[in-house]
């Protein structure tokens, strides 16, 4: 390997509060990264990156605003930072080794990059579960759901459970958490290939295509006749306020995102007319960071993947290849073209 590397990364030029994110806010550069020992600091490792996922939190960090989800925005003319697996190709840690396998939470996206290694969380072995998985199933997305239906909504076997954006990353892991506890699963997904995605390979009891269902109170009508007891909320906006006229007494709203409202700024989001709702039913809506749940990740990680090894939860991804790939990985969670949890492969 050349004592000298060449690598792309994604840095921001301009905020974007409202409207997709496009090349007028994020640019590619090429830097130099140097091996030389004397060049890496101590307790720093030199990363190759593979692996980053994509989520859709990644918006509020652009928007230069600070709102909603209260994420810091990435700095103007810095590499910009996500969830990422990298090999190490240097060390200066005696923890760490050239060749082992790592997850960084905030890693630069680029396709090498220096990192102090207290930013590492820990070391993944590829023999035993894939790598995407630790950005999907074992990451944030199932990190979300797991909190989301397991600690906050807790649902009683038999319960009736609405979870939106059903076949994106937290969607695809809260419905099959729901079903492992024993409740009736409905998802609301956007094409008709998510409708068949859920039902056959994640275990939704019934779906439905709000592209095609647009009166949403209409459809929570047919699809729930008993009332829902918990909605994971992924959507906010129409799709809230549908919600709320179908809620039993006593129903829970854990509120993970509500993606809807993502690339508007405040005053133009849809606003929620019936939260009185809330009030006659009892209903307990509560918002959560995974953040706050850190406490948990270890009995996260353990439920996980004894339900992966038994193949009673599956995964669904969608790859997109090379760092070039990072605007239309990004733009793309907010079609309803993808299928899964969307991950970029550099190598």
């Amino acid at each position: 390997m050349a004592s000298v590397l060449e690598s792309r990364e994604w840095y921001m030029t301009a905020y974007a509060p409202q409207g997709i994110p496009n090349s007028d806010h994020l640019k590619l550069r090429t830097v130099s990264i140097s091996l030389a020992d004397d060049s890496i600091p101590k307790q720093h490792v030199v990363l190759e990156t593979l692996f980053f996922s994509v989520d859709p939190f990644i918006r509020s960090r652009i928007n230069g605003i600070g709102d909603g989800l209260y994420f810091p925005c990435f700095n103007l003319n810095e590499v910009i930072q996500v969830f990422g697996i990298g090999r190490v190709i240097r060390s200066k840690d005696s923890n760490y080794a050239e060749g082992d396998m790592v997850i960084i939470p905030f890693c630069p996206l680029a396709e090498y990059c220096v990192v102090p290694s207290q930013m590492i969380v820990r070391k993944v072995d590829p023999e035993g579960i894939s790598l995407p998985e630790y950005l999907s199933l074992l990451g944030v997305p199932g990190f979300a759901a797991w909190v989301g239906i397991s600690v906050i909504g807790d649902p009683k076997p038999g319960s009736n459970v609405f979870i939106s954006a059903a076949a994106g990353g937290v969607g695809m892991y809260a419905g099959q958490l729901a079903k492992l506890k024993g409740c009736r699963v409905i998802g609301s997904v956007g094409s008709d290939d998510k409708v068949k995605l859920i039902k056959e390979e994640f275990g939704y009891d019934d779906a439905f295509n709000y592209n095609k269902e647009t009166d949403f109170d209409a459809a929570l009508t047919k699809y729930f006749p008993n009332g829902i007891d918990l909605y994971l909320d992924n959507v906010g906006g129409k799709m809230l306020e549908a919600v709320l006229n179908h809620v039993n007494q006593y129903a829970k709203i854990p509120v993970c995102g509500m993606i809807s409202d993502y690339n508007k700024v405040w005053k133009e989001r849809d606003g929620v007319r019936n939260l009185l709702n809330i009030v006659g039913k009892e209903v307990t809506m509560q918002g959560y960071m995974v953040g706050s749940y850190l406490d948990r990740f270890e009995n996260f990680v353990k439920e996980m993947e004894s339900y992966s090894k038994q193949g009673k939860i599956t995964s669904k991804h969608k790859f997109y290849h090379g760092i070039d790939s990072f605007l239309d990985s990004l733009a793309s969670l907010f079609t309803s073209s993808n299928l899964g949890k969307v991950v970029i492969q550099i190598k």
